[in-house]
């Protein structure tokens, strides 16, 4: 294996050789969680009417105590066909269209109801409980701007510009391999020295999570000829293949030498990292291909390390990250040469947050993540950190 580098240099060789996809067009409706290609911009006023604030009579501005005949309606969607003479009220609900000749409205509270009249309680300024047309944006004005992601607001407000579509960075789409013959499909019966693959459902779901689009794991036997099969086809059908297993040294690691053999460049493989030192990565006509440790905490953090940014930046989007950084809740020993990222809870105590391991911490120990909301760095040395040492926090993708 190669000198092992730092995780910091793994990101940003990762980062380097990623680019954000080509965009694409949907439906407004369906682009919840998408990052825009192009800004949203106002297709008209909003409201593009002048509307009623509030249930009660669209009115001309005057004082207290005139009686005026109701001689109408304006409701949501069905605006007065008439317009407001002096000395005349028209109901109005709210959000209906003022009729033209109204200067204002007066709640359905500061009136009296008598013989088809309306006798006003209150003086009623202009402009009174009436929302101007253009109020909350005007024809042509940007309302998104180009790698905004589109969140529940966001999703409200460029519907209500008028955008019937949007363009968006397309999703990449990503293969998911494990390997060994070991492995046996959930539920399926066990013979001596088999495990359930339970990386690939992880892994798929982890990618999906992530806002990539992937369907089930796929599975390469430990045979070098159907090992380049399976990578080869995954690297034609996908933007960013990911490998659990098979990138070590050992006499059935067969996935290093397929990649070469398919023309993948190597951009590193082995990070001074506990778990995931043999973290492999190489790119090929601008496909990524991760290979990750076989056990599942070390699949699950180099994931969250190297892949999750890396979809992140396909689709132009910034990694989301925990706080910056926390207090130990617990001495943690070293790893003299690697940077370990230990599993951790964030509990806040009294303004800080603090960072409890999450049980032990092997590699294939899959329950360390089971409630764990961060990795907590800790760097190489000697001896132990100890408790109540501020350390960096990183992402564990869910």
């Amino acid at each position: 294996m190669a000198e092992l580098i730092t995780i910091a240099e793994a990101r940003r060789r990762v980062l380097t050789a990623t680019r954000p996809l080509a965009p694409e067009t949907i439906r407004v409706a369906d682009a919840l969680g998408r990052v825009l290609a192009e800004p949203v911009t106002a297709t008209g006023d909003v409201p593009p009417f002048s509307a009623s604030a509030m249930d009660g009579y669209a009115v001309q501005a005057g004082p207290a105590g005139r009686r005026l005949r109701v001689v109408g309606e304006s409701r949501a969607g069905t605006p007065s066909p008439r317009a407001l003479a002096e000395g005349e009220a028209i109901r109005i609900s709210t959000g209906a269209a003022v009729p033209d000749g109204a200067t204002a409205v007066i709640p359905q509270e500061e009136v009296e109801v008598e013989d088809g009249a309306v006798l006003l309680g209150a003086e009623v300024a202009p402009g009174t409980h009436l929302r101007p047309a253009g109020e909350v944006m005007h024809a042509g004005q940007p309302i998104l701007t180009a790698g905004t992601v589109i969140d529940a607001a966001e999703l409200g407000a460029a519907i209500s510009a008028g955008a019937a579509q949007v363009s968006v960075i397309r999703r990449p789409r990503a293969a998911v391999l494990c390997t060994g013959d070991e492995l046996r499909e959930p539920g399926e019966r066990l013979a001596p020295g088999e495990i359930y693959n339970s990386n690939g459902p992880m892994l798929v779901a982890l990618a999906t999570r992530s806002g990539a689009v992937s369907g089930p794991a796929g599975r390469l036997p430990d045979d070098p000829g159907a090992t380049e099969t399976g990578l080869e086809e995954a690297l034609t059908a996908a933007e960013v293949v990911i490998v659990s297993g098979g990138v070590s040294v050992g006499p059935h690691d067969h996935v290093k030498p397929a990649l070469a053999k398919l023309g993948v460049e190597e951009l590193f493989w082995g990070v001074a990292l506990q778990p995931g030192k043999p973290t492999w990565f190489g790119m090929r006509a601008g496909r990524l291909v991760f290979g990750l440790p076989g056990n599942p905490v070390s699949a699950a953090v180099t994931f969250s390390l190297f892949v999750a940014p890396a979809l992140a930046a396909l689709q132009g989007r910034a990694s989301e990250g925990p706080p910056a950084e926390a207090v130990l809740g617990a001495a943690v020993p070293r790893n003299r040469r690697r940077e370990q990222a230990v599993r951790v809870r964030l509990e806040h105590r009294e303004g800080t947050t603090v960072a409890v391991p999450n049980g032990p911490q092997g590699s294939h120990v899959i329950t360390s993540l089971l409630g764990a909301d961060a990795l907590a760095l800790i760097p190489p040395g000697e001896g132990a950190v100890a408790a109540g040492t501020s350390v960096a926090l990183a992402s564990l993708s869910r």
